[in-house]
């Protein structure tokens, strides 16, 4: 088995390369730059920032400083809840394309399905057309969202990116995109505070007898259910050590025992929470 970052076909035509570095609450120059100069090294290709993680900036001058053409680097960044409308969704994806340096981006997602996404998704659907942007999608859209969404878009979403890990599996979700053609993209891949998965004794008992860490166990899960998966590291080493995850496989068994792990348990928001989505579009901090 190889151990080449495979690309995925995007309901477009387009690819995404299957793992990419997250840089949720990175939050200084030095290891925001330091944590994608790394990965470059390593030979990631993609790198998923966002407005509200506040170092769209600091990723811009670290691929500029790195000697990986641009196009060969596939950027997402992502409109906050605070921004909705056609005008106001333009001008905070040109801000992010000036803090960047990019002349285009690769995708651009909306972040939560806070009120007013569907004016937002048409000038997403406009900037794409213009060429602006490769490719468009959402992050944290549940089925229903999807749903409202596409009743009126010209355009479908290329991924639905949301919190998933061992302990919260999306199964049902994940079916529904893959019947619609949308990729399904991880964030917090191996979960995190209570949920933190790489300490599960069925997760290291499976990585013992491949030997390697428990976080390659999870993220090889991942991507044999066929996910695009960012985690985020700022240590050299396990961004070296997640990319490595395209040598070995689970067998049937293996993925079976994680799948068993399940609890139905959340690390961030709920996107259902409408009383919170609306207080987050008074936030300007960080929160996935």
């Amino acid at each position: 088995m190889h151990n080449e970052i495979p690309a995925l076909p995007l309901n477009n035509g387009n690819t995404i390369p299957q793992l990419g570095l997250g840089v949720f609450r990175v939050d200084n120059a030095a290891d925001t730059k330091n944590a994608v100069k790394w990965a470059l090294e390593a030979g990631y290709r993609h790198i998923d920032t966002a407005a509200y993680y506040g170092n769209e900036q600091w990723v811009g001058a670290a691929i500029r400083e790195s000697n990986v053409p641009r196009d060969e680097i596939f950027v997402t960044s992502k409109l906050w809840n605070s921004v909705r409308g056609y005008d106001q969704t333009k001008q905070a994806f040109q801000t992010t394309l000036d803090k960047l340096g990019l002349d285009y981006l690769d995708m651009y997602l909306i972040h939560w399905p806070a009120p007013g996404y569907e004016e937002s998704w048409r000038a997403l659907e406009d900037l794409y057309q213009a060429g602006k942007i490769k490719n468009i999608g959402v992050s944290n859209f549940q089925q229903h969202h999807l749903e409202h969404l596409m009743e009126k878009a010209t355009v479908k979403p290329v991924v639905d990116q949301v919190e998933t890990h061992p302990y919260f599996q999306q199964t049902d979700l994940h079916a529904y995109l893959e019947s619609q053609g949308i990729l399904h993209e991880a964030w917090s891949p191996l979960g995190g505070g209570q949920n933190n998965a790489i300490n599960d004794a069925v997760i290291n008992e499976i990585a013992a007898a491949h030997g390697v860490s428990a976080a390659q166990v999870i993220l090889r899960w991942h991507v044999q259910r066929e996910e695009v998966v960012i985690p985020k590291s700022t240590h050299q080493d396990r961004i070296e050590q997640n990319r490595d995850i395209f040598a070995f496989g689970l067998d049937e068994d293996e993925m079976h025992q994680i799948e068993d792990l399940d609890t139905g348990h959340r690390v961030g928001a709920d996107p259902d929470d409408e009383e919170w989505l609306k207080q987050s579009q008074t936030y300007d901090g960080p929160k996935k």
